[in-house]
């Protein structure tokens, strides 16, 4: 039993490929996600895909990957927090033209906050029992 509950370690890092792969294969879909008020959304669509690439490749090598692991729980609270949360309350989402269609993206976007905040505990929790590398944060 242990061996296959050993695999998390590897499984929960990798499954973040696939957001790499949506901001790499669908930039558009990572840029609609930025704030209007942050400008060069297609800058940080891939800037952040680069970040995901930098936390995976730390997670599995055991190098930085306490700081890998709290740094990406940062973000991911910072997203849901700065972007789903609003979209989930109608900001961004040009509610002035209210259909079912923008109904159900608030909800989607209030499923995708408190699918947040869950991995953000899953992150934390990796990175005060998981995680090998204690050198910058203890």
């Amino acid at each position: 039993m242990d061996k296959i509950l050993n695999l998390g370690r590897w499984i929960f890092p990798i499954s973040f490929i696939m957001y790499v792969g949506l901001h790499f294969g669908k930039p558009d879909v990572g840029a609609a996600f930025v704030p209007d008020y942050i400008p060069f959304p297609y800058f940080w669509n891939y800037f952040t895909a680069v970040c995901i690439i930098c936390f995976i490749v730390s997670a599995i090598m055991g190098k930085y990957d306490k700081l890998a692991y709290a740094s990406m729980a940062l973000y991911v609270i910072l997203m849901g927090l700065l972007v789903h949360l609003p979209r989930a309350m109608g900001n961004e989402l040009g509610l002035e033209n209210m259909t079912a269609d923008l109904a159900r993206e608030k909800e989607l976007e209030m499923v995708n906050f408190f699918r947040n905040i869950m991995v953000t505990g899953a992150l934390l929790g990796f990175a005060k029992y998981v995680a090998k590398d204690k050198r910058i944060i203890g």
